[in-house]
């Protein structure tokens, strides 16, 4: 195995015992070595698919989507381009790619595909029952030459609702997309894996966040899978004996 992975028998010993990393092209050669052509590779990734799945995005918290919401308006709901269509989307990309990342929903919300892109079915009662509170005002106005709804907070967001990763997610996402207008995030987020592969006036499965491709994917699923596949295979290999540790150990490392 060491030859075949070009490094010194200690190297490789230190590889098999955690104490050296594999490269990317290391763990690709493991792969191939051990047979784990397309076909095993698809599916295994359909059997981790079908325990995935089984994951909910987590229960909707009304209380963390309004400081959501209301932290949207404090950083960006004064821009001309942020109405009630642009809000959709920013919520939405912070919940998908949250759970993309963390496997979880930021939010818990349920989002809908709609002609206009993600939807978050529980954003009218949440917004309705911040309106009547009075942490909240709706109002109408023009963006060019379109009507648009926007939202005016009357209450700033309590950020200590928020860990500190949850808040960096919405920066985040503020940072890459909130110039964009509802249009501009509306044909965005129409090349996103998980509203292309749902049917119109259903919801969005969270779990097709790990089908995406750039520039959507949070994270190297590639690269997890072969971090996944190297492990696997170090770990099913036959240790080495005290003897045989202590002889390879003595050769000189030609690395």
């Amino acid at each position: 195995m060491a030859e075949k992975l070009n490094v010194s028998r200690p190297t490789y010993i230190q590889i098999e015992r955690g104490k050296k990393e594999l490269t990317v092209g290391q763990a690709r050669i493991i792969a191939e070595l051990f047979q784990m052509n397309n076909k095993q590779q698809a599916e295994k990734k359909a059997r981790e698919a079908k325990i995935t799945s089984k994951k909910q995005p987590g229960q909707f918290e009304a209380a963390k989507f309004k400081e959501v919401l209301l932290y949207l308006l404090e950083k960006v709901g004064a821009k001309p381009n942020i109405g009630e269509t642009a809000l959709f989307k920013l919520i939405y990309f912070i919940d998908f790619d949250f759970y993309e990342k963390y496997g979880r929903s930021l939010t818990g919300a349920t989002y809908m595909k709609n002609h206009h892109g993600p939807t978050p079915k529980q954003f009218k009662a949440v917004a309705d029952e911040m309106i009547v509170s009075g942490e909240l005002e709706r109002v109408r106005s023009k963006y060019f030459q379109y009507d648009q709804k926007k939202y005016l907070p009357h209450r700033k967001a309590d950020r200590s609702a928020f860990m500190a990763i949850e808040t960096e997610q919405i920066d985040n996402v503020l940072a890459r997309l909130s110039d964009k207008n509802g249009s501009e995030l509306r044909a965005y987020s129409h090349d996103d894996v998980p509203w292309l592969a749902t049917d119109d006036q259903s919801d969005i499965d969270y779990n097709l966040v790990f089908q995406r491709t750039q520039p959507y994917s949070q994270r190297d699923h590639e690269m997890d899978f072969l971090d996944a596949s190297a492990s696997d295979v170090l770990e099913h290999l036959p240790p080495l004996s005290e003897e045989e540790y202590n002889y390879y150990m003595s050769l000189p490392d030609k690395k």
